[in-house]
């Protein structure tokens, strides 16, 4: 990503924070809104953060097993491979399309493993929900309060049967999957996106 170090530590931390925040079993989060939602959850998923050495520590067994069972079952992440893989996900094979969720569900866990130690006091203030009773799709907006100055983090969160996924946030005016999507449409220009497959594939062994 194109951030200086500052803000790379800001949207690692923010961004983790975020996705964390969705750890909740599903038959929970169907009777929820997206806001409350998202103000339950922070101060139970980041107290189990700080308890959790091994995860904070950025284990990385660990921090996947943690991000498979609790994370992943509350967001819709074909959709954001999809958006960030963009026009070229239609061209994709499904073999193809599993492989680059694969390996970009890795590579998200890998860069915000090392983003763990960073979790101490930090509190999540969320904002008045602007939204209709009957929308589908909605941004949640937050702050990630802490030591220093508070993080804006915004969620594009979308309402399927079984409850609110999130499929993109946005980070110090960065919205994640538009971030990658550029990133990722010149790999696949230059490659191919069996080239982009093998570039993250790469990345992710490193």
């Amino acid at each position: 990503m194109n951030l200086n170090r500052r803000h790379l530590t800001y949207f690692l931390t923010a961004s983790l924070g975020a996705l964390m925040l969705l750890a909740v079993p599903v038959v929970r989060a169907a009777a929820e809104g997206p806001d409350e939602m998202i103000r339950r959850l922070s101060n139970e998923v980041l107290n189990n953060i700080k308890a959790d050495k091994d995860v904070q520590r950025g284990d990385l067994s660990k921090v996947t097993a943690f991000v498979d069972s609790k994370v992943m079952p509350n967001v819709n992440f074909t959709r954001m491979t999809a958006s960030a893989v963009g026009r070229n996900w239609r061209q994709a094979t499904p073999e193809q399309q599993k492989r680059l969720q694969e390996e970009f569900k890795s590579m998200l866990v890998r860069t915000y493993a090392g983003a763990l130690s960073q979790v101490k006091d930090q509190t999540v203030d969320v904002k008045p929900l602007r939204a209709g009773a009957a929308d589908t799709e909605v941004i949640v907006r937050t702050e990630v309060i802490g030591r220093g100055e508070a993080v804006q983090v915004d969620y594009r969160m979308e309402k399927t049967a079984t409850g609110w996924r999130i499929y993109d946030l946005n980070v110090l005016g960065i919205w994640m999957v538009e971030t990658y999507r550029t990133q990722f449409a010149q790999e696949i220009s230059a490659r191919g996106i069996d080239g982009l497959i093998a570039t993250l594939a790469q990345r992710n062994k490193n």
